[in-house]
């Protein structure tokens, strides 16, 4: 088992030099990229509980997440496991299912067990998540949606929807269907279809169906099923992947081809996508890169560092077969 002397021995450096490197102390970058080297080398992960004793911490830190099933999520878990093990941390998963009161629930909670900081998946920031944000000393970040007062981790909804919609007009179409989901849900259901919306206006002679519909892909076949049968659009711009691939299969079960009779986009860039015939013209955000990046920002808040309020991430046009121009 590697321990703090081996790893110390391997670089070169005093042992309490390591301890200063695992607790967040003042180390020399030349000395934490050798350090660095070797934890990799040996892949070495801290004792959190040895290190909880010592600094007071528990190395803990809390997520809530907004649903189970989701794609997007998971890959953003899958990030912020690799951090958690690169910082040492542990960490506890609790699932508010859409629910804001369960939200608000877990937050207390987590707070309550003491953990080091929490990272907050919400559907929407409301005033009483602002008030739970000032009653609980615990570290907090936002990922997702915006808050006024924590640091927060946004997609660039409306920039993609207007992304989708600058697209849409290049192939030609004017006739355009959208499928959102509720406005409760400010980055889903608000921003990413004012930045379509946003786009196709430009013309006069456009034409915009706007329907709701659930983030759950059984209700979003339902919709699809019953939309399809009577549709006029050209173009349909789907607010997630998975209500894409809902109107996929309601589609084919209607024989309406796509892209021959009807484009298909969605937002996500879900893998699942690219293994469906056609494949499905998306949105693709780096999920993966921003679970790193929230744990990397939490850490630095635990640590007493500052943090940028707000950080955007980039998105990404991946054209598939769903699309085509008719021009």
């Amino acid at each position: 088992m590697i321990t703090i002397s081996d790893i110390a021995k391997k670089a070169g450096v005093a042992k309490s030099t390591v301890s200063r490197y695992l607790n967040g102390g003042c180390v020399s970058q030349e000395t934490r990229k050798k350090i660095d080297k070797v934890v990799k080398e040996t892949g070495y992960v801290p004792n959190p509980f040895a290190r909880s004793l010592k600094a007071k911490r528990t190395y803990m830190i809390g997520v809530i997440i907004p649903r189970l099933n989701s794609p997007s999520t998971n890959k953003v878990l899958t990030g912020m496991d690799t951090t958690c093990r690169e910082k040492g941390y542990q960490w506890i998963i609790t699932n508010s299912n859409q629910d804001q009161n369960r939200e608000i629930e877990n937050l207390y909670t987590l707070a309550k067990q003491k953990v080091d900081g929490i990272i907050l998946l919400p559907k929407k920031i409301s005033s009483k998540h602002e008030k739970a944000f000032e009653e609980i000393s615990t570290p907090i970040l936002v990922l997702g949606q915006r808050s006024k007062n924590i640091p927060s981790i946004i997609y660039s909804d409306y920039k993609a929807g207007k992304t989708i919609g600058e697209y849409a007009l290049k192939l030609g179409h004017r006739s355009f269907l959208y499928v959102s989901v509720s406005e409760e849900d400010i980055a889903v259901g608000k921003e990413r279809k004012k930045g379509f919306l946003d786009a196709v206006k430009k013309f006069p002679e456009t034409k915009i169906k706007i329907i709701t519909t659930d983030f759950q892909m059984d209700a979003a076949y339902k919709t699809a099923l019953k939309t399809l049968s009577h549709l006029k659009a050209s173009f349909i711009a789907c607010a997630t992947d998975t209500i894409a691939l809902a109107f996929l299969k309601a589609a084919h079960q209607l024989n309406l081809p796509i892209p021959e009779f009807i484009s298909l986009t969605g937002f996500g860039g879900y893998d699942t996508l690219s293994f469906v015939s056609p494949s499905i013209t998306t949105i693709a955000y780096p999920y993966y890169e921003v679970g790193k990046l929230a744990v990397q920002q939490l850490d630095r808040i635990i640590q007493g560092f500052k943090v940028p309020n707000l950080v955007e991430m980039p998105h990404q046009l991946i054209i598939k077969e769903s699309t085509k121009s008719i021009l």
